[in-house]
């Protein structure tokens, strides 16, 4: 992911929130607050034959904490005229590629329970949820309600 995709990466990102079961979020950030927000080394972007971008996935650190320094939060929208097609899959798995290589040993995330789609793909790639955070925020821009969040991490299974 650079900076020719952050339109595509903004739209999609806008799409999800516009949807209103992926993010409290209501407008996608400009280029540069998402840019400085998350990891460089492991972002990405999925592309077609066309290269146009399919979906993203991307990582924050948790902590600025030494002991934290394995564990991330990661965010993985996928354009909702492909969704179910491989994409967000794809994603994960060269997420979890790239962590494990940089030693990060958790992946984790908070989805809507609403949004059972990205809890199975999730779940597929090796994901399990930890618990609901019940009541947790309330989302303003879908009808001001609280909202229950399942907290999803991913553990590897080759750091020790």
């Amino acid at each position: 992911m650079n900076r020719a995709d952050a339109p595509a990466v903004l739209a999609i990102y806008q799409a999800g929130m516009d949807g209103g079961n992926a993010s409290f979020e209501h407008t996608a950030p400009s280029w540069e607050a998402f840019d400085v927000s998350k990891m460089t080394d492991h972002r990405f972007v999925a592309v077609d034959t066309h290269d146009t971008v399919l979906g993203w996935v991307a990582v924050s650190a948790v902590s600025g904490r030494s002991v934290y320094a394995g564990v991330v939060e990661h965010s993985v929208y996928v354009d909702p005229a492909v969704q179910g097609r491989g994409a967000g899959r794809a994603l994960l798995d060269a997420l979890i590629a790239s962590t494990e290589t940089a030693g990060i040993w958790t992946i984790q995330s908070g989805v809507f329970p609403e949004n059972a789609a990205s809890l199975a793909l999730h779940h597929a790639a090796g994901f399990r949820t930890v618990g609901v955070r019940e009541r947790i925020g309330r989302h303003v821009s879908h009808g001001n309600r609280w909202r229950d969040v399942v907290f999803i991490e991913r553990r590897s299974l080759v750091i020790e």
